[in-house]
């Protein structure tokens, strides 16, 4: 990790987010900060971002839709921000595109261990995409690398970041049966503070988008007690 390792803020409880910052720099990273949505946006246009920390709970615009605006164009690991009572939003979070959450309240160890872990990832996921092939391919599901991309019988899929990263990590791994722990580890790292059950989630909603009949998958195949298989 590098001091040019960019982490912006978007927090409108200015205690918090003062100490976010000070934790931050304290670990070597470069903050930006702002106190609602659309400063936020305006400095992830005019800045580079690698990584963003975003309340839900925001004056004017919340943070979910400041992360639906975001996934329009970036794949930057986004931690969200929530209350205990936001359970609901937590869920419509990781649909929109958000890679972690953390509840207030919260130890500062335990947002900068998933700071740190997301970072790795996504700088992982960039080395592995420009070492391996650029072009996956199932029957007639195709996902290309480069373009960040995949279709099915030439129509495109509307896929969030880590549906996409879920399908590639299948598509790299045919044939194979592979664990929760396996596909939580490669997708959100050893060290992710999280649940298995994340798993599922994405996987139910992957099955949603790639599978004719979800409730009867013929592609992603459950192993009855440990996880699943991407059917050639």
């Amino acid at each position: 990790m590098t001091q040019q390792t960019s982490v912006l803020i978007i927090e409108d409880e200015e205690n918090i987010s003062e100490a976010i910052q000070y934790n931050l720099r304290q670990n070597g990273y470069q903050v930006l900060a702002a106190e609602d949505g659309l400063k936020g946006l305006g400095i992830i246009e005019n800045n580079q971002v690698d990584l963003l920390i975003l309340d839900i709970m925001l004056p004017g615009m919340d943070g979910l839709d400041v992360c639906k605006e975001i996934r329009k164009t970036s794949n930057m690991p986004i931690i969200m921000l929530t209350a205990k009572i936001e359970e609901y939003n937590k869920v419509v979070g990781l649909e929109l595109g958000a890679d972690d959450y953390v509840t207030k309240p919260f130890s500062m160890s335990e947002l900068l261990a998933r700071v740190k872990s997301l970072l790795r990832r996504s700088n992982m996921n960039s080395t592995s995409d420009n070492e391996q092939s650029n072009i996956l391919e199932s029957g007639d599901l195709l996902v290309d690398l480069n373009k960040h991309t995949a279709t099915i019988e030439k129509t495109p899929l509307d896929l969030r970041p880590k549906q996409f990263d879920l399908l590639t990590f299948f598509l790299r791994n045919k044939g194979k049966a592979l664990s929760r722990d396996q596909i939580l580890e490669n997708l959100w790292g050893y060290d992710y503070i999280g649940d298995v059950r994340t798993v599922d989630v994405h996987v139910r909603w992957l099955r949603e988008i790639i599978e004719k009949d979800s409730r009867k998958p013929n592609r992603i195949i459950t192993v009855r007690g440990f996880g699943y298989r991407f059917d050639k």
